[in-house]
């Protein structure tokens, strides 16, 4: 693990939560972490450098995973993103309120920055100083970065505030500008950052790749519906009539973002993890897509996070784990589970596909990546419902169904703990239905979809001991550049060879055919493509955080099939038939969500509006 991150890391964390909530135009002069004798140790300068590193994690995108677009839904009634949904909340409600904390993270790179030269040169080298200049631009960055996404155009910060600042005087700086300054500090911060990290004890870093990966994130938005010559903005204007979003459309913006994309796959730097890269002698689909997420350090990881240990992965993974040692907590839905494709690479409404909702499975899975390893059978087994089996392998890694082994249960007993008497047979085939130890009455889950989300957590796991396995957490990885790059690239260049060439490589990876043996003659239909990449999205970067984003700022969140959620029948009494239960197969809606476009984007807490009067909030709101 690197010692970097891990010195004062409590330390960190306890700084941000006594500062995380102030305002971050409300400041008092931090002579602790602004005092002279801070920059007068490598050590010291370090730990305030990891300081500001600890906003990066500390703000992770929960609602994005937990239910706030169509692929999961939050078992427990009441919470935030579950009324977030359906459209209670306001300004007021200070919901997901990260911006006084990338503020409080933007302004400790600002006191790095202006004070990391006075330490000597005894203590640390002016190569050092030179590189953790560029990892604070690139932390800078990646904070107004994640302001944009989430709150649309930001109040651009240049130096330290004094005592006696004038708060009024801050205002919203237009979206082109906001985009700019963003690319500035990305290109500065590359400029002194190697392409990726050699050595373990630099991993978890910034980099000259997670540059390019921010612009190439940043340009993808700009080019998309959302920013690209929205209408719904045209009243987003600060006080003195400063439009703060661009008017029209600008088709160029999507080569801008397809360049951006195509400068991170030219550094040669990364490429999609397989299972082989570890050593294994036959390539493996389902191994190689899950252990993109727990193989420390793949070569697939743009830029992550460690988290040894850390409860925040503890509690990512029991919230995931089923009932009774997990809390059945982040469900996924039926329409990504219906998203999926057949290993033949159809869809299943396709008629070739051979997908069918009608009875059981005769047999445990014969395909050799879905045969039982270590006690646990990866794919399908005998006794699972038809409509599991014959799916590709990302779907085997990324959802927990009845039926289906559990994970993070390494040995038979731990597994039997998921299994009544009945079933206890050494696998843990998780109990969904009605009476089963998973089920909605047993965990006082009523609001569960039938599904869990399985994809971030890791099998070395143990969920009934609370031993959590190590892994980095992802912020960006290759594979979504690889999807940014074919999205731009249809909308202005369609048919472009590239786009086969790289959705071909996904698939791969995937263990499907090439995707032009199956549906010939689609690339060139820009329409056509679009929703194929958007689908392969939805797959491949589900419960990444990316889903709530793509429908966003591709204005599809008010979509009805995006709005009409589907389970199982989760609630109908099996009286005891268990897994054969048939009524348990059967869509039932689940909700109607609400949806407003003011909710594009987030408002700005009226506390921050409260304390600095130039601010205007976001249209709606």
């Amino acid at each position: 693990m690197n010692k970097f991150f891990s010195y004062s890391f409590l330390v960190c964390c306890t700084v941000f939560i006594l500062s995380g909530c102030k305002k971050y135009l409300d400041e008092q002069p931090d002579n602790l972490l602004t005092s002279e004798l801070i920059w007068e140790k490598r050590s010291t300068t370090e730990s305030y450098l990891n300081q500001v590193y600890s906003h990066v994690i500390l703000q992770p995108d929960d609602y994005t995973v937990l239910g706030a677009s169509d692929e999961t839904v939050c078992s427990l009634p009441g919470v935030s993103v579950r009324k977030m949904v359906v459209g209670n909340w306001s300004a007021q409600s200070d919901f997901w309120n990260y911006w006084p904390g990338y503020y409080a993270g933007i302004r400790q790179s600002i006191v790095f920055e202006e004070n990391i030269d006075k330490v000597p040169s005894s203590e640390l080298s002016n190569e050092l100083k030179s590189q953790y200049k560029a990892e604070d631009l690139f932390l800078r960055g990646w904070f107004y970065w994640r302001l944009l996404r989430q709150y649309g155009p930001f109040v651009l910060l240049r130096g330290t505030l004094s005592l006696n600042e004038d708060y009024n005087k801050y205002t919203r700086a237009p979206f082109d500008s906001c985009v700019a300054e963003i690319n500035s500090l990305m290109d500065r911060a590359a400029a002194g950052l190697p392409s990726s990290w050699s050595t373990t004890a630099n991993y978890g870093r910034a980099t000259k790749g997670a540059c390019l990966a921010v612009k190439a994130q940043l340009a993808l938005l700009a080019a998309s519906p959302l920013w690209n010559g929205n209408t719904m903005f045209a009243s987003l204007k600060n006080q003195d009539g400063t439009a703060l979003a661009p008017a029209s459309y600008d088709a160029n913006k999507w080569k801008i973002a397809a360049d951006a994309a195509k400068a991170v796959i030219d550094l040669n730097a990364y490429k999609l993890y397989m299972n082989t890269d570890d050593g294994d002698a036959n390539f493996d689909p389902l191994v190689s897509y899950r252990n993109v997420f727990i193989s420390n350090w793949n070569k697939e990881i743009i830029f992550s996070s460690n988290l040894a240990g850390d409860s925040w992965i503890w509690g990512m993974e029991i919230r995931c784990a089923p009932g009774p040692a997990g809390f059945n907590m982040q469900c996924a839905t039926q329409n990504v589970v219906d998203a999926f494709y057949m290993r033949n690479g159809r869809k299943i409404d396709d008629p070739k596909s051979g997908y069918t909702e009608q009875g059981f499975a005769q047999e445990d899975d014969p395909a050799q990546w879905g045969v039982a390893k270590d006690g646990i059978n990866r794919g399908y087994i005998a006794g699972n419902s038809n409509m599991y089996v014959g799916r590709e392998a990302r779907f085997y890694a990324s959802v927990m169904y009845n039926g289906k082994p559990a994970v993070a249960a390494p040995t038979s007993d731990d597994r039997n703990y998921f299994s009544s008497t009945q079933n206890a047979d050494g696998r843990g085939r998780t109990e969904f239905y009605y009476s089963g130890k998973s089920g909605a009455p047993a965990t006082n889950r009523p609001d569960m979809t039938g599904y869990l989300v399985q994809k971030p957590v890791s099998p070395a796991s143990n969920i009934r001991v609370s031993q959590v396995s190590y892994r980095p957490y992802i912020h960006m990885r290759y594979a979504e550049i690889l999807l940014d790059y074919i999205e731009a690239l249809n909308e202005y260049s369609p048919g472009n060879p590239d786009i086969l060439k790289y959705l071909n490589a996904i698939w791969s990876r995937a263990g499907l055919p090439e995707f032009e043996s199956v549906y010939p003659g689609l690339n060139g239909n820009k329409e056509e493509m679009r929703k194929v990449i958007l689908r392969e999205r939805q797959i491949e970067l589900c419960f990444e955080n990316d889903r709530y984003f793509t429908l966003t700022r591709r204005l599809m969140m008010g979509d009805p099939k995006s709005l009409a959620i589907y389970r199982m029948n989760v609630n109908a009494n099996d009286n005891n038939q268990g897994f054969a239960f048939t009524d348990y197969y059967t869509r039932n809606l689940f909700e109607t969500r609400t949806w407003a476009n003011k909710m594009y984007l987030f408002p700005i807490p009226q506390s921050e509006m409260d304390n600095a009067k130039g601010l205007v909030q976001n249209p709606g709101w």
